[in-house]
């Protein structure tokens, strides 16, 4: 199965997005784009065992993404 595949499967589910730098959000995927730019809603980033809520949407860039866990 193709990436884009798995992340069209994805849509409007929880994902968790491993960030470069030791930082990582969970969320609900709203939108990708074939450079991977991911928005999330109900976010929250984790850095460090920290949990912080987000609000509104999140914009994630592709080229920080270390690993997308559906």
């Amino acid at each position: 199965m193709k990436p884009l595949e798995v992340l069209q499967q994805s849509l409007h589910k929880r994902v968790l997005v491993e960030m470069k730098g030791g930082r990582s959000f969970r969320g609900v995927l709203d939108a990708y784009d074939q450079h991977l730019n991911l928005v999330l809603s109900s976010a929250e980033e984790v850095v460090k065992d920290e949990v912080t809520p987000r609000s509104g949407l999140t914009l994630v860039r592709g080229d920080s993404i270390v690993y997308i866990s559906p």
